[in-house]
């Protein structure tokens, strides 16, 4: 893999589990979900968290999915370090 492919990749994986941490927290204030930022999170992490949501099973009023998500984000930037140090 070339290097620069994987130090892109590398920082939107950074930046995405960044969003994803932001929403969650977020989502424990008392912010208006039409506001501007609430909607520019909900864009960039949904098309993660939603189909992780629809796999794990439900736990009540507790979402787990953008745990789930943050997870995946750090097992994927382990691979492209793997896949970048072998070259």
């Amino acid at each position: 893999m070339h290097p620069y492919v994987a130090q892109f990749t590398l920082t939107f994986l950074t930046i995405l589990t960044w969003a994803i941490v932001a929403r969650a927290l977020i989502s424990f204030l008392p912010i208006d979900q039409g506001s501007t930022i609430y909607q520019v999170l909900f864009r960039i992490t949904e098309p993660v968290i939603d189909p992780i949501r629809r796999v794990l099973p439900s736990t009540g009023m507790l979402d787990l999915s953008p745990l789930a998500a943050i997870l995946l984000m750090i097992v994927l930037q382990q691979l492209v370090i793997q896949m970048a140090s072998a070259n």
